[in-house]
Order: structure tokens, then sequence, then C-alpha cells
């Protein structure tokens, strides 16, 4: 059931309401143009969310790309987060993981005619594309988490949220999880609900909507996952997920921010599951190594795998010291986006039109 992730701490409600005075300034300074918003005649897409944790951006950001790549040169701007580098930095196939973040790193490497950058300053990392000699010609650019980032005024806002934890139904930080109030949505063209079930009712649909409470210029759409075949981390065969039987025994491994439907998932193929999760972008050191190593071995079916996303596979993939044993067995689980309702026309051509449209 949507929001059912969803735990409010009350005792720290004075210290929300705090936070929401500090955020409420900020905002009324640029609703009224004390503070500045910069806008550009290149189309901008920001996908974005208002809440801590992860609701789904890269896999929605990779699927824009899927689909506006055969006609358009995308460029995608991050803030790189956790990269041991600062300032602006242009990605190439063989630029180092560490240097630009892990979510970039993954979406150059499954779309290599994309242009990927990092800047945790949008403004500037914005100009530098469209005024280096490489990047000039771009046609869009999609900024990857910068809904807060609002000295960059976005032409179209996708804001997401995620089903197991609806925006309506938190609270702001610290008590909750929500970084601006619940009317920041008012920004957002678009809102997304994510991570929902693929077969959701008719009745849940009308639910999370009224909830929601959207204006009536702004769009609903809804999105759910689907996974593609099991990938050894180091080597190049696959298997279909169809394989997980009730008598496989997985250690799900991940540093990501919401690993619970993916583990919701997997239940479905087998209950035998052990779990070792990690803060969200989190960097393993040898004693990690070690801690998967030991849960790997407490292990003893004859079946057995560890299973861990793409993301997670970006930083496990160069430690050199991981054991073969791990190795032999580490397994990636790619996610794709799927629009529901037979929405993803209607989507489509709301991001065609606004690529399409004059800029005023």
């Amino acid at each position: 059931m949507e929001g059912d992730l969803i735990h409010i701490n009350h005792w720290l409600k004075p210290l929300s309401w705090l936070y929401g005075i500090g955020v409420g300034i900020r905002n009324f300074l640029f609703d009224h143009k004390i503070l500045k918003e910069q806008t550009y005649d290149c189309p901008v897409i920001c996908i974005g969310n208002i809440t801590v944790g992860g609701t789904g951006k890269t896999p929605h950001t990779e699927w824009l790309l899927r689909h506006l790549l055969p006609d358009y040169r995308i460029a995608v701007l991050s803030r790189g987060y956790k990269r041991k580098s600062r300032g602006f930095h242009l990605a190439e196939p063989d630029t180092p993981m560490s240097v630009i973040g892990d979510e970039p790193w993954q979406m150059k490497q499954k779309f290599p005619k994309a242009i990927v950058a990092v800047d945790a300053n949008r403004r500037r990392g914005i100009s530098t594309l469209l005024n280096h000699e490489h990047t000039e010609d771009v046609d869009v650019i999609l900024l990857d988490d910068a809904f807060q980032h609002r000295y960059v005024r976005a032409g179209l806002n996708l804001l997401l949220t995620d089903y197991h934890r609806l925006m309506s139904e938190d609270t702001l930080l610290p008590a909750g999880r929500l970084r601006e109030p619940l009317c920041a949505k008012d920004r957002a063209q678009a809102v997304i609900v994510t991570k929902c079930p693929a077969n959701m009712k008719p009745m849940e649909y009308r639910v999370i909507q009224h909830s929601l409470h959207l204006k009536p210029y702004q769009y609903l759409f809804f999105s759910t996952f689907r996974y593609g075949n099991l990938r050894p981390l180091f080597s190049e065969a696959s298997h279909s997920l169809e394989q997980l039987t009730s008598e496989t025994h997985v250690l799900l491994l991940t540093g990501i921010a919401s690993p619970q439907q993916m583990l919701m998932d997997l239940q479905k193929r087998t209950e035998q599951i052990t779990t070792l999760f990690f803060p969200d972008h989190h960097h393993f050191n040898s004693d990690d190594i070690q801690r998967i190593e030991t849960a790997f071995d407490t292990i003893k079916a004859s079946k057995r795998l560890i299973i861990t996303t793409e993301k997670d596979a970006s930083r496990l993939l160069p430690i050199k010291s991981l054991p073969p044993l791990l190795r032999q067995h580490i397994y990636v689980l790619p996610i794709e986006v799927r629009i529901l309702r037979g929405e993803k026309d209607a989507l489509l051509q709301l991001i065609q039109e606004f690529i399409t449209s004059p800029k005023s």
C-alpha cells in the first residue's frame, strides 16, 4: 500500500518547524525575484523530488535518454554526488567513476552517445555546456536532482514521489524526509508516482490522485520498474530472472537509498534472501568487503548468489581486493522504467511539445 514505508519522528517536529521557516524564506526570495532564477534558450528538463532518498531519478533520467537520444543531442548535468573531484567535469568513455560519481558514470556507460557532465553549480555547468566547443550544439539538457537548485529555472519540471513514501503523507526534515513543504510541488508541470506495483487497481490510482491535491495545470503519471536479465559483474554472460527459484539463496547487496521495492520483488521468486544494506552512494572499503564475504560464507545453500544494483556495481567493479569467490557470484540486476496505464505516449508528447515549443 502507498505510504507503507513512512516513519515520522514526531518528537523532532519542533526542529522541522524551524527548518520549514528557513526553506520558506528561501522560496519567498525566489518567488518574489529577490533571488534571481536564470533561464536558457536551450530546453532544460529537471528530474527531481522534494524528499531525501531514492525516488528513482536515475532510472527515469535513463528512460528519457532512451526515448530522446535517437532524435536529439542530449546532455545530462548532475551534481556527481560523492565524487572525488570538484568543479565541472565532462565525462569521457574512460573517465573514472571517482571523478564524476556513480550515477553519471553509469549513465555514460549505458548511453555513450549522451553528453554527461557534473557540476554542483548548475548555472556554471549549463553555461559551460552551451559554450564548450564539443557540446555547444546540445538540443536538450536534463538536470538530474536539481528541483531545489532554484538559481536555474527549468522549463519543464518532472517531480517524482515514491509510491511507498508519498510526499503528501510525509513531513519536513528532520521529523520526516521532505526537503521542502508540500506546496513546493506546485512548481512542477508533471508529477510521477514511482515504484508502483505493476498490477495497481483503478481505486489505488484515484486514492493517490486525491491525496496529492495537484493543480489543474499539473499532469500525473505512474511508473513501475521492469527488471532485465541478471548479468555477472565480472563476465559477459546473462541469466534470466526467471531462473531464480525457491531453492536459490540470495544475498541482496545494495548501497542505495530505498532498496525495499527491490527486496519485495525478489521475495516473489525466493524467500531465502539475506540483506546487506549500506548507505546511499556508499564507497566500499576493506571492512565492507570482509562483511560481504562473511555474509556470503554463512549461506550454505547449494544455489547461492549475490545480487546488486547497477549503481552499486559501478563502485564494486574497480575494487581489486574482491575475493575470487565473490567475483564469481556477484550478479547485477538492471532496471528500466515502465509508464503505467498506457500513458507512455502522453508523457512523451508532453516532453516533445516542450522541446519543440518556441522559447520566449
